[in-house]
């Protein structure tokens, strides 16, 4: 499996916003901004590329909902540099995205204070003006759709009066230059912001990733996931290691077994999407919080099927709710529909989340999972022989599942 890096890393960052839940393009906006008034500086290609994928993974280290407002409602806090080290600390751990993670690490420290660090002068500005983009988005929320063209003089002037202090003093005067344009603004809104974004997509590149390097991408992004709500930590490797030990099992080609590792770290990306207080809630869901659930699987579907090469590991991944008997969600696909493959994500995200603490549940037994599972057996939900293969081998499937 080859995959170009730059058109995954795009449709990835896409799950990031979904952490904006109703506002799902901060990554895309940001990156838009700092580009263009990098063009503006006179930045050539090269630095112009880092520019644009450091702003849509600049927010990589944020998970939760809760964070996302306060970062695109207030201009500054106390600990906001928090999630700047954990973004930093996962792109590190990549080398094709390692160049990032200074960026990302700096991307809200004031500039009188990045300017004294020992950084190249290049990082400081990139990093500053991310930040800078970041911030003006903060200030143009909830102005979107609206009334943003009348609200610009109120965000330049906020933006001027930082001028040397959270901010280098030449990127200041570059966003004052390309924010007199009304296009500047109308090009981040939300019917025209996607497209504004395409365009500063670098040409297919030769930089395709292999399995081993895809299987570490996706693992950056399951841990952004899994660290959503302390109930899911680990959960996607949990299903990945699982999803791979029953496909080693039952034989499958080892391609095969790499892209389900693959779909079980990704199974839940779409789950970024479910507002903090819903997945941590300590009692049943009501029926809107469950149509908000249910949504997150075909999130999944909608951001994994744009990546060449992943047309059926997204299938694999976005069905682990669906059921044999039809009566899963959100496609209602059943026996003839499901292949080895979907039937046992399925089984392993049903193993792995039954292993581990919910806030309505405690964790359960292995053989109290075993039980369950069985029982989705009889009602028609999960596969039978991959169930028994559970069974035969209770020990190692919990091991797969629960030691990450």
């Amino acid at each position: 499996m080859h995959v170009d890096l730059w058109q995954l890393v795009y449709t990835l960052s896409d799950a990031l916003d979904l952490v904006g839940v109703d506002d799902r393009y901060h990554g895309k906006r940001v990156a838009v901004m700092a580009v263009t008034m990098g063009e503006t500086l006179g930045w050539g290609p090269e630095k112009l590329d880092i520019l644009f994928f450091g702003g849509l993974l600049h927010d990589c280290g944020v998970s939760s909902t809760r964070v996302h407002k306060r970062l695109v409602t207030e201009l500054d806090w106390e600990g906001v540099e928090e999630h700047c080290e954990r973004g930093s600390t996962l792109l590190a751990k990549f080398k094709p995205l390692s160049h990032l993670a200074p960026l990302i690490q700096h991307h809200h420290t004031h500039w009188k204070i990045l300017a004294r660090k020992d950084l190249s002068q290049q990082v400081a500005l990139m990093s500053n003006l991310i930040y800078l983009a970041d911030r003006v988005d903060a200030l143009a929320s909830g102005h979107y759709g609206q009334d943003l063209l009348l609200a610009r003089r109120d965000i330049r002037s906020t933006v001027g009066r930082y001028r040397g202090t959270f901010f280098a003093s030449e990127l200041v005067q570059a966003f004052l230059s390309v924010s007199t344009k009304e296009a500047f603004w109308l090009s981040l809104e939300p019917n025209h912001i996607k497209a504004s974004a395409r365009v500063w997509m670098p040409e297919a590149t030769l930089q395709e990733l292999g399995s081993a390097d895809t299987r570490q991408l996706a693992n950056i992004f399951a841990n952004i996931v899994d660290a959503k709500s302390p109930f899911t930590a680990e959960h996607s490797r949990g299903v990945a290691q699982l999803s791979r030990w029953l496909a080693e099992c039952s034989q499958l080609p080892a391609d095969i077994c790499d892209q389900l590792e693959i779909a079980g770290l990704l199974h839940d990306i779409g789950k970024l999407m479910v507002p903090d207080e819903i997945l941590d809630k300590p009692g049943d869901l009501d029926a809107t919080e469950l149509a908000i659930i249910r949504q997150h699987s075909f999130e999944t579907y909608e951001i994994l099927k744009q990546i060449r090469g992943f047309e059926e590991i997204a299938g694999w991944a976005a069905y682990h709710h669906e059921s044999l008997n039809g009566r899963g969600y959100p496609f209602h696909l059943n026996k003839d529909d499901l292949g080895i493959e979907a039937r046992i994500v399925a089984a392993s995200d049903v193993f792995q989340a039954l292993s581990q603490k919910r806030p309505y549940r405690p964790s359960l037994s292995r053989r109290k999972i075993l039980r369950k599972m069985q029982y989705r057996v009889r009602t028609g939900r999960l596969d039978k022989d991959l169930v028994g293969l559970v069974e035969s081998n209770l020990d190692d499937c919990w091991q797969a599942a629960t030691v990450v």
